[in-house]
């Protein structure tokens, strides 16, 4: 069971969102907060597993929060949960920790299986989100996008497969291969490439495919 902790000034969205995820089998809501600064107070004793986190909120706003837990307890995954796509508000937050963040339009069934992938550590980004990532996070410089000529074809797939915002499961469905083989590829990907995790290799990923449609 995956315990999530609901993070909304809007008494009326966390009640929304609370009726929605109870109907998924392996999510439980454990808690509710009206800001960051009551999140994290909150966090200690619920122990969640996921974070739903809004950005614009009184007090300690979402992107605040997200640092913090992210300092004080790195094994807790913040997903962001709001209506704004601001450039910085983005950006921010997955430099400061964020496993993804996705828009309040995301269809119910999608928000589950992105807090479920969270949870098991994957990233999540929006439609569009992405292209703002790459707009405002620069690769670092020891790892050029010509590194992306020491991938397999294989690996190449995969990780615009990890761009396209898919899932190990969904990337083994496309290539007709087995999830622990996708997760072996991943693990060679971002070796080869020195990349840190899943969020750098899709920004990689964006800033590659950007330049060859252009």
């Amino acid at each position: 069971m995956i315990k999530v902790l609901l993070v909304d000034d809007e008494n009326l969205i966390r009640r929304g969102l609370k009726a929605l995820l109870k109907l998924e089998n392996n999510l439980e809501i454990v808690g509710e907060a009206e800001n960051g600064a009551t999140a994290i107070n909150q966090i200690e004793n619920l122990q969640p597993d996921v974070v739903l986190m809004d950005v614009r909120m009184p007090i300690m706003d979402g992107v605040a929060a997200t640092k913090e837990i992210s300092q004080r307890f790195p094994e807790i995954k913040v997903l962001i949960l709001t209506t704004f796509d601001d450039d910085e508000y983005v950006t921010q937050a997955l430099r400061y920790g964020a496993s993804g963040y996705l828009l309040k339009d995301t269809p119910s069934e999608e928000l589950a299986q992105a807090i479920q992938s969270v949870y098991k550590g994957y990233t999540q980004l929006g439609p569009g989100i992405g292209k703002k990532v790459i707009s405002q996070i620069s690769i670092p410089v020891n790892n050029p996008p010509q590194n992306w000529q020491d991938l397999t074809p294989r690996e190449q797939e995969i990780l615009q497969l990890i761009a396209s915002g898919a899932n190990n499961r969904e990337i083994a469905q496309t290539l007709y291969i087995s999830e622990k083989t996708v997760k072996n590829h991943i693990t060679n990907i971002l070796r080869r490439l020195n990349l840190r995790d899943r969020t750098q290799a899709a920004i990689l990923a964006y800033s590659i495919l950007s330049r060859q449609s252009q």
